[in-house]
């Protein structure tokens, strides 16, 4: 079977094939189906190696789809660019390698998701957009305002319209502010949407209503750790499933040298802020089952201050969310002597 490296590009790739015989076949070709069809759909099944990218996902099942055999590579995986010149960087030396790797078995395979989790992934993105849009066109209103001597008064963002209706602006600052009034309801309306379809997936979905129990986790936090993660299975404790969040300290230890330093934020970037802004929440909560959680960061700010507490505090709320995945448990606080003691 021919061992086939395809260094994926938004608009070109890189092919190199590696025939038994041998013989090795280079091409450079358009990323489209039509092109991968033409080229790879009429040769016999094949074994293919791509690295993980956004073009990855849609590539490995056409290329599947045509018959060949395709692994979805980790690229932080270094012994997979063993036989690359670390002085010459090319796409053709880097289809080379690719196909070197699968003939050496010098891979790490990444975990594809589910369809639907991938779905769910991409509507959480979708939304985290409107909502951020809303929030920036709320900001920039309320110091228009501001600046010609009015004030709107705190509040959900979906009550500015009205909240901004009530005040006797000048007709020169109702021009300006127009474009954004028009605005604003249509991304209302579509975060509405949003959220109603979350609300449905929450409600369709065991496991993220037992996260959703957890202090400081909401619907959105519970779906995307859910749908971010796809197998609890994946991870055999808790501490892979922080560092795949890029919650842990990063280190550079050597002899008798210990060096930590901060999170190494590898992972998804949405996720790892949605734990962290749940840290935020449990610090301010006053729910009783989140005092010994907040306890414990607590005593965490007393040391080194509550920045890191936080992100202490997300890095256990990973690790306590994970145990209930994996136990299939809702969310149960320690004793307060227990959690001191541990």
């Amino acid at each position: 079977m021919e061992n086939i490296g395809l260094d994926l590009h938004q608009r070109e790739s890189q092919l190199c094939i590696l025939i038994d015989e041998g013989e090795v076949i280079e091409r450079r070709i358009r990323t489209t189906p039509e092109r991968l069809t033409a080229v790879l759909g009429p040769r016999a099944p094949a074994r293919i190696l791509l690295e993980a990218s956004t073009e990855s996902e849609w590539v490995a099942r056409h290329l599947e789809a045509l018959g060949h055999t395709v692994i979805v590579a980790d690229p932080n995986y270094a012994p997979m660019y063993a036989t690359r010149s670390a002085r010459v960087k090319t796409d053709r030396r880097d289809a080379r390698t690719l196909a070197d790797a699968l003939r050496l078995q010098a891979y790490r395979p990444a975990h594809r998701s589910a369809d639907r989790h991938r779905h769910v992934r991409a509507d959480l993105a979708v939304r985290d957009t409107l909502v951020r849009t809303r929030t920036r066109y709320v900001a920039l209103t309320k110091a228009l305002v501001r600046r010609e001597g009015f004030r709107l008064a705190s509040g959900a963002a979906e009550h500015t319209l009205a909240k901004l209706a009530a005040l006797p602006l000048p007709p020169t600052l109702a021009a300006e502010l127009a474009p954004l009034v028009a605005l604003l309801p249509g991304l209302d309306q579509e975060i509405a949407a949003a959220d109603a379809r979350l609300a449905q997936y929450l409600a369709g979905d065991p496991v993220v209503r037992r996260l959703a129990t957890a202090p400081g986790i909401g619907p959105v936090t519970a779906t995307a750790f859910v749908a971010t993660l796809d197998e609890i299975t994946r991870f055999a404790t808790a501490h892979q499933l922080e560092a795949y969040l890029g919650l842990v300290p990063s280190e550079r230890s050597s002899g008798e040298r210990q060096r930590r330093g901060r999170i190494t934020k590898a992972g998804n970037t949405r996720m790892r802020w949605l734990l962290v802004e749940a840290a935020w929440r449990v610090l301010r909560s006053p729910r009783a089952d989140a005092a010994p959680l907040r306890a414990w960061a607590e005593r965490i700010a007393l040391r080194r201050g509550k920045r890191i507490a936080v992100v202490a505090l997300a890095r256990r709320l990973a690790g306590v969310l994970y145990a209930m995945w994996r136990d299939g448990t809702s969310y149960a606080p320690r004793p307060a002597a227990r959690s001191a003691a541990a």
